[in-house]
């Protein structure tokens, strides 16, 4: 078996190119974002809670276009910590991940140009869903006390 050693670069290049080659790009990515949050603000459970938690829409869309930005396109474009965020929303149950799952699915393939677009999103929305149920309700040790 061969290992090849690729770059930091050279890794980032490759999924670019993969993803340019679906389709992917900072404007589908914007659109995406734009559509699932207003779907997600919309949403009868999910609504009153991100409402709840975010002040400022016009502030919190861009982070959300970077942060897909650089789950989809590997840009870096994302240096928040959305772990101690999401740990510290209140009323946020284990369910309501797979109705976020739902909502994000039907938005990425309305969307989507192929069905490979759909996958390749929901891989990563399904990864990220997954790490943040794990640190809010699997992990206590990991979970921010109030007062932090």
């Amino acid at each position: 078996m061969t290992f090849r050693v690729r770059s930091a670069e050279d890794r980032r290049a490759e999924i670019q190119a993969r993803a340019a080659a679906m389709g992917i790009d900072e404007d589908f990515i914007s659109t995406l974002v734009e559509r699932f949050y207003g779907r997600v603000r919309a949403d009868e459970r999910l609504g009153p809670i991100f409402d709840g938690a975010i002040e400022d829409w016009d502030d919190h869309l861009p982070k959300m276009k970077a942060f897909w930005s650089s789950v989809a396109l590997n840009s870096g474009r994302y240096s928040g910590k959305p772990v101690p965020v999401h740990q510290n929303l209140s009323g946020v149950e284990e369910a309501d991940f797979a109705v976020w799952l739902g909502l994000f699915e039907d938005t990425v393939s309305d969307l989507a140009p192929s069905p490979d677009v759909t996958s390749y999103f929901m891989e990563r929305a399904q990864r990220i869903a997954e790490s943040l149920k794990l640190a809010m309700f699997s992990l206590p040790s990991l979970k921010r006390s109030p007062s932090v």
